[in-house]
């Protein structure tokens, strides 16, 4: 179980790891998905996302390919490997079960 700061850095990779379960997307995709599906309430910033796609490329959990884009210029496009999607629900049932804690820790007097 991570705890601390580890935390926050675990939660961008779950959301990474949640988003590429579809299927593959650029980085500028997975930041506008993560927008729209949060209603705009989690904003990724580049500076946050590439750090954290580089971190997961190197554990395994994603894969990276230049494809072309919509528009016709090369993109690097990630997605995830069999490693990623058990790592997926893995970490989903942590992240549940620490939210679960602190929802009992807020609850009490």
């Amino acid at each position: 179980m991570t705890r601390g700061s580890d935390r926050l850095r675990g939660s961008l990779d779950l959301l990474i790891l949640k988003t590429l379960r579809k299927g593959p997307l650029h980085g500028y995709g997975i930041t506008l998905h993560v927008d729209t599906s949060s209603e705009g309430e989690i904003v990724v910033e580049d500076g946050s996302l590439y750090p954290a796609l580089h971190r997961l490329e190197a554990e395994g959990l994603i894969q990276a390919e230049w494809k072309p884009g919509a528009s016709g210029r090369a993109a690097k496009f990630y997605s995830l490997t069999a490693k990623g999607r058990k790592a997926l629900e893995r970490r989903t049932a942590e992240w549940r079960a620490f939210a679960t804690r602190l929802a009992r820790f807020l609850e009490q007097d």
